[in-house]
């Protein structure tokens, strides 16, 4: 089976640099927020080019004490979009304060920031741009557009580790930048893990004491904070992978420009990437009118497709309460024909072979 994520074939990539780097923790008797934390706290941030990081549990827990270290409570409002994992919204929720949904640019399948220049009102506080499937938001003018509305910025950064916006690192624009390392993801722990990163060190001082009981240097509690750590054993596994991201994000575009030769002509349509930006696929996402019959072609010459994502957030029961402005027409019509390939920077051109024949290519 060709699946459409394989987090096997990245820790095979560098199994025995893993395992030294497991055993050097286990010997170290530090499990929990030591030196491996904080080297690669280090680390990622300057590789996003931000002067901190603070290592948290997951990408949901990042998004939450981003929001939390921002003053981001009850009463406010948080624009977003509903064509996004739905860890997304749920970050937002947590906070206390309403999601508000907002329509997607139906190219790229980020926020459109005209749409999110007409949700704003007296209660928005913040607006968290995705940059998905590992295509950067158009930055530019949701920059201006929280300058002149005072709004904070948290982008959602977890499908997009290394892409860039001109020429900066998605994470390093707004306020905050979230990240996950689930294991699919392009920089995957085994396991899970998150960071939250910022050039703003009042901010990160803050979301390092959130991240841990709101905790200041004498372990008393000055904030209302929760518990959400990255462990040692993932930030070394991570400290391994990170040299090695440029390049696997590199092949990750090898792949999709031969995915894109493939599909030139037919009926099902590409990616398309902005100009201005750095796309890092991690997740090769087609349109076709045909979805069914393709995900049942694939299956049966042994290759996974995936749906990311069938039922946008504001459809889903959980989310039924959060805030709608204007329409999301743009956000139902690519759920209805968006269809996930395999994507890995491991695959071989036997693979992307397979996966054409079984297009019909």
């Amino acid at each position: 089976m060709i699946k459409s994520a394989d987090p096997k074939a990245q820790y095979a990539a560098h199994r025995q640099a893993i395992r030294d780097a497991v055993d050097r923790v286990l010997e170290s008797g530090q499990y929990i927020l030591g030196e491996e934390v904080v080297a690669f706290e280090g680390e990622f941030a300057a590789y996003c080019g931000c002067e901190h990081g603070v290592g948290v549990g997951n990408g949901t827990d990042a998004l939450v004490v981003a929001l939390k270290a921002l003053g981001i409570g009850p009463g406010d409002e948080v624009i977003t979009v509903s064509h996004t994992a739905v860890a997304t919204v749920i970050a937002i929720a947590l906070t206390g304060a309403s999601p508000v949904l907002v329509d997607i640019e139906p190219a790229y399948y980020t926020i459109d920031p005209a749409a999110a220049e007409r949700a704003v009102t007296s209660r928005t506080r913040a607006i968290v741009p995705v940059h998905l499937y590992g295509q950067p938001a158009d930055m530019g003018p949701i920059v201006e557009l929280a300058r002149r509305h005072r709004l904070m910025i948290v982008e959602d950064c977890a499908q997009a580790a290394g892409a860039r916006w001109h020429d900066r690192k998605v994470g390093s624009i707004g306020d905050i930048g979230c990240f996950s390392f689930y294991p699919t993801k392009n920089l995957g722990a085994i396991g899970d893990g998150g960071m939250a990163v910022t050039n703003d060190p009042t901010l990160a001082r803050t979301m390092r004491s959130l991240r841990q009981y709101g905790w200041d240097d004498d372990r008393v509690s000055t904030l209302p904070g929760r518990n959400s750590r990255l462990d040692e054993l993932q930030a070394a596994i991570l400290r391994v992978k990170l040299p090695h991201l440029d390049r696997e994000n590199a092949a990750r575009n090898g792949i999709a420009a031969a995915f894109d030769k493939l599909l030139a002509g037919g009926p099902v349509t590409a990616p398309v990437r902005r100009a201005d930006a750095t796309h890092v696929f991690h997740l090769y996402v087609v349109e076709t009118g045909d979805r069914d019959r393709l995900i049942e072609a694939l299956g049966k010459e042994g290759i996974e497709a995936g749906i990311h994502y069938p039922v946008p957030v504001h459809r889903q029961p959980a989310c039924a309460k959060v805030l709608r402005k204007g329409s999301l027409s743009a956000t139902e019509h690519a759920v209805g024909r968006i269809l996930t390939l395999p994507m890995n920077p491991h695959m071989d051109g036997d693979v992307i072979a397979r996966v054409g024949r079984a297009l019909g290519r």
